[in-house]
This record gives structure tokens, C-alpha cells and sequence, in this order.
């Protein structure tokens, strides 16, 4: 089989049958892309010559490269490792050359998150509550209730902005889609329904007007879909108003969300539920930051924590 053909039934098989998220298959498109050049460079074009050495060669100038992260290498080569393991299963392959290339370990980086004060602090900048709305402010409102969905859910920024309408539950309940579509149900808090419920009454259907009609609950000023692009945008010039220094991104507030439930006694797995991890041990780096805290406090408040 041509070492392309290969590619692209795996792509296929990715979009089909696994369901993946468009951004999803083009990262590993442009993965395999990369090893696709590699093996054209040394000659290979039929995917049955690959040899075990070429891919460990292949692994080999990843980790060489300058510049590359080991999380970065790990991707690469799990789509990599991915494609082998696909043929080998549907019975195009005799042996997958690649199950003997183990992706480096990265280092764990615990996630940052912000203290709740903090947050606070964040979601008074990004727009007016919505008794204190003063003329040209309106469009605060959207941004105060992106803000305030982001914390109130721990959505990524971009299941937040691929909202429609139709996603809205009830005042306390939303709809969300993450990683694959997999559709997930999270409640939310009082504070941010009243936020939404501002924005979706007094000011959406005056964006809605300037476009064509879309089910998207986050509008821009001329009517179409908020971008996600937007959304980061919103969110460091909020930061900046706030005097917040700390890089604050959408993420730090999924973080923060996660952090903060936990160290209010929520469960672990609860947490899963609502981030929309598939696994619990994604949602566990975050009981190391909670630890961290819980250190902290104990050195400063112990009377005997120093000597």
C-alpha cells in the first residue's frame, strides 16, 4: 500500500469512526505529514518497507530537533505509533514496526491557577453587573458573561464559544461539547446565569441583527460567532484592566475552576465529570496543587511546621 493511501485511511478511520474534533485530525495530519517527508526522504513510499530502525530514526530527529518540546515529540509520535497500530489491526500490516518507540517523558507541569480573590478581582474588570449597566457599556455585558461562564463551568474557550442557543439547558444547567463531541451536561452557578441571562436579553439580539441569523450564543459586533481567537483577547485586556500580572489565559480559568472545587472538598471524580476528562488520572494533577496549598498553610500556621 502507498505509504499516503495509509495516511489518509487512518485519517478517515480518525474522522469516521473515532469521531475526532476537526482541529484534532488536523494535528495529526500535519504529524504525519512530517513523517511522511521523513520517509520520502529515505526513499520509502510503500508503508510495508517501513523498517522498525526508520522509525526509530524518525523518533531519533524529533527528540534532535532544536526547539521541540518532549510533549511535542510524544504527539508526533503517538500519531505515529497510532497509524501502525491501525493497519495492524484492520489486517494491512503483518507487524507494527512502531510499538517498540516510546515517546520521552515531559516533565509534569502542575497547572497555574489564581486565587479566587483573584478571579474576583478578574470578573469585576471584564464588564458591569447587570443592574449597573451606564450608556456604550452594553457589550461589556457579553464579556462579562463569557468571563463568568468560563469560571462557572471550567469549559475550554472553545466548547464556550461554539455555544448555540440551543445549548442552553435551563438558567441553571448548559450543554457542552468537548474533545470528539463528546457531550457533557455541567450546572451552572447563579452568578454567571445572571450574567448570561443579561447578555442573551439585552444585548444578543441586538448583535444578532447585524448578521445572518446564527444559532451562536456568543456574537461578535458584527453578528457572527465569537471567535475563539476573540475570546483570548477579551480575556488578556480584562486581565491587563484587573493589574493582574500573572499571564492569564481561558485555561487559567478552567485551572482556577478545578483547583478551587477541589479545595472546597469536592470529589475527584465529580471534577472529571464536569472538565470532561475521559480519565481520572488527567484530573488528578490538579489534587497536587491543592497539596501544595495545604503545605503552604501548614508551614505558616503550625506552630511547630520550622524550627
Amino acid at each position: 500500500m502507498q505509504l499516503q493511501r495509509a495516511i489518509d485511511e487512518y485519517l478517515r478511520h480518525l474522522t469516521i469512526e473515532r469521531g475526532m474534533a476537526k482541529n484534532t485530525i488536523l494535528a495529526y495530519r500535519r504529524d504525519l505529514q512530517r513523517y511522511f517527508d521523513f520517509l520520502s526522504d529515505a526513499g520509502v513510499t510503500e508503508f510495508e518497507s517501513i523498517t522498525e530502525l526508520q522509525v526509530a530514526d524518525y523518533a531519533q530527529s524529533l527528540t534532535a530537533q532544536k526547539g521541540m518540546a518532549a510533549t511535542s515529540v510524544a504527539r508526533h509520535l503517538a500519531a505515529v505509533r497510532g497509524l501502525h497500530k491501525f493497519h495492524l489491526m484492520e489486517g494491512k500490516s503483518e507487524r507494527d514496526v512502531a510499538a517498540g518507540v516510546k515517546p520521552p517523558k515531559a516533565a509534569r507541569r502542575l497547572p497555574k491557577a489564581i486565587t479566587v480573590e483573584q478571579v474576583e478581582q478578574l470578573l469585576a474588570a471584564s464588564g458591569p453587573e447587570p443592574d449597573q449597566v451606564l450608556p456604550g457599556e452594553s457589550i461589556r455585558l457579553r464579556d462579562r458573561a463569557l468571563l463568568e461562564l468560563l469560571y462557572a463551568t471550567g469549559g475550554r474557550v472553545s466548547e464556550i464559544v461554539n455555544l448555540d442557543l440551543d445549548d442552553l439547558i435551563d438558567p441553571t444547567l448548559i450543554r457542552l461539547f468537548g474533545k470528539g463531541s463528546k457531550e457533557r451536561v455541567v450546572p451552572v452557578g447563579s452568578f454567571a446565569a445572571k450574567a448570561l441571562d443579561a447578555y442573551v436579553v439585552r444585548v444578543r439580539p441586538g448583535l444578532a441583527a447585524l448578521g445572518k441569523g446564527t444559532p451562536a450564543l456568543f456574537l461578535n459586533q458584527r453578528g457572527g460567532r465569537l471567535s475563539r481567537q476573540s475570546a483570548w483577547q477579551i480575556i488578556a485586556q480584562t486581565a491587563e484592566v484587573a493589574g493582574l500580572t500573572s499571564h492569564i489565559s481561558p485555561h487559567t480559568l478552567r485551572h482556577s475552576f478545578a483547583t478551587h472545587l477541589l479545595e472546597g472538598g469536592a470529589d475527584v471524580r465529580v471534577v472529571q465529570e464536569l472538565l470532561g476528562h475521559s480519565s481520572v488520572a488527567t484530573t488528578q494533577i490538579y489534587t497536587l496543587v491543592t497539596i501544595d496549598r495545604l503545605r503552604d498553610v501548614y508551614q505558616q500556621a503550625h506552630p511547630r511546621a520550622r524550627a
